[in-house]
């Protein structure tokens, strides 16, 4: 590998472990500063680093459950593939780039040569993000991530499913997307060091983040900036369109379901509506022929 070796993980508490990484950016780090994570956003990473939110202190129960998991889904890895697999227990670092950093899951040799691999767990929920040749693109970037802190030249990203759906994909190293990466987190990594925040955007995560930062009102009054005017501007244009087009939506809801009566299910050529309500969940794994729309049931 071309990587240095920064420190030694082993045995080391998770607190200790969240402290060492506000030290630079880390593979789950990468696909949320390029935008391409729907768990934390730009903003959230940066607040993190620059120490003005901390980290929750706790585990949750994915990260938890996804820790104690890894030794089975690296066997599981091994055993199906029959590639040698060995722990790494060594935060790494860029030659080029310190802030760069990597914590490997495992270290793999295939044909004399040495790879990466990165154990998730997920969600059955999620399975369809891993179909075919699928890859969700934060776990892509986290390897791309990796395979440019270490100069491999290839991974693999082991994931089990459900608890009992087990599948493996291999990554092979992408210099135009490392090339890209590394000057989206060199950018980055300069915000945070001259603590210049990111431009804010309307991810979830930030919203949680900016109420973590300031919990409560003081009571008090502000003189916004003048630039403020078009904030205020865009949030009323766009609260406009989503009651335009919510009316929209109530329009053509009612318009099937006066032309279906009574019948519970209707066909529209080949897509199908439904009256009943399925959860959010449940979407993503009806079958693209059909449509699925939430039409009240029938009294």
């Amino acid at each position: 590998m071309g990587a240095l070796k920064l420190v030694s993980t082993d045995n080391i508490p998770y607190q200790e472990w969240l402290q060492l990484r506000k030290k630079g950016l880390g593979g789950s780090d990468a696909g949320s500063v390029a935008g391409f994570s729907k768990y934390r956003s730009p903003i959230s990473v940066w607040l993190e680093k620059t120490g003005k939110v901390e980290p929750s202190q706790e585990e949750s129960q994915a990260a938890r459950f996804g820790r104690k998991l890894e030794p089975v889904v690296a066997d599981e890895f091994a055993e199906r593939t029959g590639l040698k697999v060995e722990p790494i227990h060594e935060m790494l670092q860029h030659r080029d780039y310190p802030f760069m950093l990597a914590n490997l899951d495992r270290l793999i040799y295939e044909n004399g040569k040495q790879g990466v691999l990165e154990c998730k767990t997920a969600d059955k929920y999620f399975a369809s993000e891993w179909d075919d040749e699928k890859i969700p693109d934060h776990y892509y970037l986290q390897v791309q991530h990796y395979l440019a802190v270490t100069g491999l030249q290839f991974a693999y990203i082991a994931v089990l499913i459900g608890g009992n759906d087990f599948r493996h994909k291999r990554v092979d190293r992408n210099d135009e997307v490392i090339s890209h990466l590394i000057k989206i987190e060199s950018d980055f990594w300069r915000l945070v060091e001259e603590d210049i925040p990111p431009a804010m955007d309307g991810a979830e995560t930030t919203a949680d983040m900016i109420k973590q930062l300031y919990p409560e009102s003081n009571g008090q009054e502000i003189i916004l900036p003048n630039e403020a005017m078009e904030w205020l501007d865009q949030y009323h244009k766009a609260a406009a369109k989503i009651k335009e087009y919510e009316l929209l939506k109530a329009e053509a809801q009612n318009k099937i379901m006066y032309a279906m009566k009574d019948y519970a299910i209707g066909w529209i050529g080949e897509k199908k509506v439904t009256r009943s309500v399925i959860a959010e969940k449940q979407i993503s794994f009806v079958k693209k022929a059909h449509t699925r729309l939430y039409l009240p049931k029938s009294s």
